[in-house]
């Protein structure tokens, strides 16, 4: 089981000015597949400070994937990969550029996401859009292999399926 944690970053959100749809959609969206439960959930201000303060509280609390939403854009209030570079151990390029790869097939405005994946302690942080369409359909995009990455981290993991045989043929 993959317990995950999900931080919604919003001013507004914050102050009770505005609903958290997109944390309520990355919910339903958990909720569809066994693998994963959710066991926190936490709406916070854009500040720097606060969002590097809950990730590590929730890496501390050895959640498996904490996944962020909102403040990935080009606002200056938009800190959220910041906060995350500022407290992994590890980088993860390889989820985020996928994830944009795969949004700009559906919109070329993607490719402004500044989302970004590491590792801090036992857990995987991932950054996903602020928008409920654009954060579910990130999360979509990797959220099997991403089973798969956690179990490493746990050391978990199932062999792979058989190697393929390659043929050097000169």
């Amino acid at each position: 089981m993959i317990k995950v944690a999900i931080l919604t970053l919003s001013d507004k959100g914050s102050k009770g000015e505005r609903e958290d749809i997109t944390g309520k959609k990355l919910e339903e969206l958990l909720s569809k597949d066994k693998d994963y439960i959710l066991v926190k959930y936490k709406l916070i201000a854009d500040e720097l400070e606060l969002i590097k303060k809950t990730l590590k509280e929730f890496a501390n609390e050895n959640i498996d994937l904490i996944l962020t939403n909102g403040g990935t854009g080009f606002s200056k209030r938009d800190v959220t990969p910041e906060a995350t570079k500022s407290v992994i151990e590890k980088e993860v390029p390889g989820v985020a550029e996928y994830m944009r790869l795969k949004s700009m097939q559906i919109t070329p405005k993607a490719m402004l996401s500044r989302g970004y994946c590491g590792i801090l302690k036992n857990s995987v942080i991932l950054n996903l859009p602020g928008s409920p369409k654009g954060a579910t359909e990130n999360f979509s995009f990797v959220m099997d292999t991403i089973k798969h990455g956690i179990e490493i981290l746990k050391g978990e993991a199932k062999e792979c399926a058989e190697p393929i045989e390659v043929k050097n043929e000169i």
